[in-house]
């Protein structure tokens, strides 16, 4: 037997028979082991990616559990599950579904919560669907895309001023736990100039996913966004396919012309999910126990985001990037950086002060910022990082007093101009600056007698 969905992300379960998939019929196969977290089945002739219910009716209960085809060996086919596998017995039936690689797409969307399998969180009722697209969206030709010629206004006064972002960029916000990325990602989805905002919250803890709807993005908010979540107990498949999601809804409405905001958190969950997968099947492990296809994955995530063609819609990604004991060589960031166009990091010594956001501009790069701003923003920009990064170089000899003012004269300013270049770095939740304030502002601190 053949089965496929019915109707808007139903529940599992809520399949119907298929007359035909293709020319060649597939066929129903049996559980034969289960180790770990993958399922084996022989019988079936399935490709990988297709989707499969496992049945299991024993006479007590009815069990159904949805699967995805990972790989095969010989005439065993390796699945792993979305769902909670408590019920399912050897030889319980593994039927092919049909139609499972296409989502729901539509306006009615914004304002919701779903999770990885488009299924509403909120309680809010169904949505209705205005298209059907392919899970795997259509890849753009590179010299086809749009370059990134325009600065993007997130609100925030040091990245407005120092790390200019770009529309269409795509940046990385390092940092390790509990310096305030969420809270940095909440001023970006409140306070950014976009169409429609995307949050992917992948393998966070579940209390974080309504401590960020309710107290960070705010009811007034959402009704311009989206929410796809999959917290850090679904399955690992559930919390790649959320991260795959969330990317398809923003080029989903990037193709219809919309200038689109993605925020996902995070990058090393969505990586860490797919190691889980890869081992779990029997993929070798390669650099600190991430199998080879984890920095494949990867890429092939991010590229996804960007400029559509000439005339199109954006999509403007910011991914977090979790720094395992605050190290900034973690190999899944060492892999980031070199697919991402910019790295803002977040230090803990400045999160620790109560320096909010607690940007380390030093670290920080957005490798579009020439692109998109004037030469006199660009020179006053590149002053104020050399004058901070001189003032922290000296920072234990002016502490102690051991500085003698005279000894070096960039040394000199940087000590005269630190108050105004710390208040200029900090910023209150619910505050926000333009890019044209923040510009101005720039140049007064940097240059007070030429704004005089």
């Amino acid at each position: 037997m053949q089965l496929q969905r019915t109707g808007f992300a139903t529940r599992l379960g809520a399949y119907k028979p298929a007359t035909q998939l293709s020319k060649k019929p597939l066929v129903e196969g049996r559980l034969i082991r289960m180790v770990g977290l993958t399922l084996e089945a022989e019988g079936l002739q399935v490709p990988v990616g297709s989707r499969c219910l496992v049945i299991n009716n024993d006479g007590y209960q009815a069990v159904e559990v949805e699967a995805e085809v990972m790989g095969f060996s010989g005439e065993k086919v390796f699945l792993m599950p979305i769902g909670n596998l408590t019920g399912i017995a050897p030889g319980a039936r593994v039927v092919p579904v049909a139609g499972t690689d296409r989502m729901p797409m539509g306006m009615s969307m914004l304002g919701r919560i779903l999770d990885g399998a488009g299924r509403p969180l909120d309680g809010k009722g169904r949505i209705e669907a205005e298209e059907w697209v392919q899970m795997e969206g259509q890849a753009i030709n590179p010299l086809q895309r749009h370059p990134i010629s325009e600065p993007l206004d997130v609100g925030i006064r040091s990245i407005n001023g120092l790390l200019t972002v770009g529309r269409g960029q795509r940046i990385g916000l390092f940092a390790g736990t509990g310096v305030g990325k969420s809270v940095l990602l909440g001023m970006m989805t409140r306070f950014t100039q976009a169409d429609i905002v995307i949050v992917g919250l992948i393998g966070e803890r579940g209390r974080e996913v309504k401590e960020f709807i309710e107290d960070i993005l705010g009811e007034e908010d959402l009704k311009r966004a989206i929410v796809v979540a999959s917290p850090a107990d679904d399955a690992p498949l559930m919390r790649l396919r959320a991260a795959m999601y969330c990317t398809r809804i923003a080029e989903y409405f990037r193709d219809k012309n919309y200038n689109v905001l993605l925020l996902m958190d995070s990058l090393t969950r969505y990586a860490q999910a797919q190691r889980e997968i890869a081992l779990a099947i029997g993929e070798p492990p390669a650099t600190k126990g991430y199998p080879p296809s984890v920095f494949a994955k990867l890429p092939k995530l991010v590229e996804r985001a960007g400029n559509a063609e000439q005339g199109g819609g954006s999509i403007t990604a910011f991914y977090t990037v979790l720094s395992e004991g605050d190290d900034q060589q973690d190999p899944i960031a060492d892999a980031a950086r070199g697919v991402l166009d910019g790295h803002f990091v977040l230090s803990r010594d400045l999160a620790q002060e109560g320096h909010y956001p607690a940007i380390d501009i030093s670290a920080s790069v957005s490798r579009v910022m020439p692109q998109v701003v004037s030469a006199e923003h660009l020179s006053a920009a590149q002053r104020f990082k050399q004058l901070w990064t001189r003032y922290q170089q000296s920072r234990d000899l002016i502490s102690v007093g051991a500085y003698v003012a005279g000894g070096d004269k960039d040394t000199d300013m940087a000590i005269e101009r630190y108050p105004h270049m710390s208040a200029y770095l900090r910023q209150g939740l619910r505050e926000t600056e333009t890019m044209e304030k923040s510009t101005q502002h720039l140049l007064a601190v940097v240059n007070p007698a030429a704004v005089g």
